[in-house]
């Protein structure tokens, strides 16, 4: 049996004989956008290599999603190794869809190329001759919550269930037998890794207020303004921002997705969308009511109906602390800044799979100072963010997985898992709700 040492020489010395793979990868994606449950071109050029390397291949999960599998010579446990297909609506990125405004403004491009530099270090007979267990590499849809009127047209149809990739993956069985998750997101503003540290889960709604449509110069008095009723709906939410206790890490940004029709109208229908973000279930719940509270005076000070869906979004990040020791270990070959993150408001279905089992979620640099989801993002450092990102992950299965597999046991046994996966599908789907209240009697 070769040394954990010398197995990690000949991961780092096979990803990096194959580095253009990956990276032009990661670039071929960032060129084709796609967003969430919309990636076939995304999903098509991930199996495309993967079939190139001669892997059997599972796709067409959860609308888009693809998965493959390697073996070590001997049972164990099954790590997973994550990446992400879509962007999101960034209009004036410079590597936007000009039709659908999609762009890689949150580095899933990089996510792809990462995984599959760690498969390129991992798929190697002699590796896989010293490992306990199998590793599955999952590129999930849908990782960001993003056009949800869309979505939830979608789930009413059934195409999915949950808005959420992971999420749905979950539903699916596609995790039931993997036993540790990881993966490495993009950052700006940095020039090496990350890891540690917590992010917000988030509550999804979907709010349409009706009002009643007039002349808006000559009869306004005939109408009800829905408009005005969202304005007064959000004042109500900006007034219950003192009550946010700061260590629930609170966030509400509503928006307004339609405004009215037509300017000599009183608008009738007007419709808004926002998350509710904290750092626990029980603190999102709390500042959803206030929220709730907020739209409903909105409409009834107008006498109109309000319309509130409510829908699961993602579940608060923790990191497994025995898994975060290994990777933060390995980080010692790479001649990077390395830090321990705090809380992020940020929120990813990557806090689902925490909810289930020991995870990682790593943050790597390379890209530039500008803020994530804007136009100014893009990867500068390829070589940190898709080869020395994917190196990190594939030490971190060789200590996993290496001498019977015994960290890899050690970390699933001592981990408490917060709920089971159908305890899991039942908190989710308790979450969801619609809600029609209407204060004009004559509607």
């Amino acid at each position: 049996m070769l040394s954990n040492e010398n197995l990690k020489s000949q991961v780092s010395n096979l990803i990096d004989s194959k580095k253009e793979i990956p990276i032009d990868l990661s670039k071929n994606v960032l060129i084709n956008p796609e967003t969430g449950y919309k990636e076939f071109k995304t999903s098509k050029s991930v199996k495309r290599v993967l079939q190139s390397m001669n892997l059997p291949v599972k796709d067409e999960i959860a609308v888009t999603g693809l998965t493959t599998k390697i073996q070590g010579s001997k049972p164990g446990p099954n790590i997973a190794i994550i990446g992400e297909l879509d962007g999101l609506p960034v209009p004036g990125h410079p590597f936007e869809d000009k039709k659908t405004h999609a762009a890689h403004a949150c580095g899933h491009h990089i996510q792809l190329g990462n995984m599959l530099a760690s498969l390129i270090g991992l798929n190697n007979k002699e590796i896989l001759d010293n490992l306990s267990g199998s590793v599955t590499f999952i590129a999930v849809p849908a990782e960001e919550y993003v056009e949800i009127e869309w979505r939830s047209t979608e789930r009413d149809n059934g195409r999915f269930e949950f808005l959420g990739g992971k999420q749905e993956f979950v539903k699916l069985g596609e995790f039931d037998d993997v036993d540790i998750s990881m993966m490495t997101h993009a950052r700006g503003n940095f020039s090496g890794f990350g890891y540690g540290g917590t992010g917000n889960g988030l509550i999804a709604k979907f709010i349409e207020f009706r009002g009643k449509s007039s002349h808006a110069g000559g009869d306004p008095h005939l109408g009800i303004n829905a408009l005005n009723a969202a304005n007064l709906a959000l004042m109500g939410i900006h007034s219950n921002r003192e009550t946010f206790v700061d260590s629930d890490h609170i966030r509400v940004h509503p928006i307004i997705t339609k405004g009215g029709f037509v300017v000599n109208q009183v608008p009738e229908i007007v419709t808004m969308e926002t998350f509710v973000r904290g750092s626990s279930i029980e603190a999102i719940k709390n500042a959803n009511l206030k929220v709730d509270n907020a739209l409903r005076a909105g409409a009834m000070a107008v006498g109109a109906e309000v319309k509130i869906t409510t829908l699961p979004g993602y579940f608060p990040l923790s990191h497994d602390q025995n898994l975060t020791n290994i990777y933060k270990d390995n980080l010692e070959f790479s001649n990077n800044q390395n830090i321990e993150l705090g809380h992020g408001g940020g929120s990813t279905d990557m806090g689902d799979l925490a909810h289930l089992m020991p995870v990682i979620h790593p943050y790597v640099g390379g890209a530039t100072e500008a803020s994530a989801h804007t136009s100014g993002f893009l990867i500068e450092d390829y070589n940190l963010s898709v080869i020395e990102a994917g190196k990190m992950m594939a030490y971190t299965v060789i200590d996993l997985l290496s001498e019977n597999a015994n960290l890899a046991k050690k970390i699933i046994t001592d981990h408490n898992p917060h709920y089971t996966k159908s305890k899991y599908l039942k908190v989710m789907r308790d979450l969801s709700n619609i809600e029609v209240s209407n204060y004009n009697l004559d509607l």
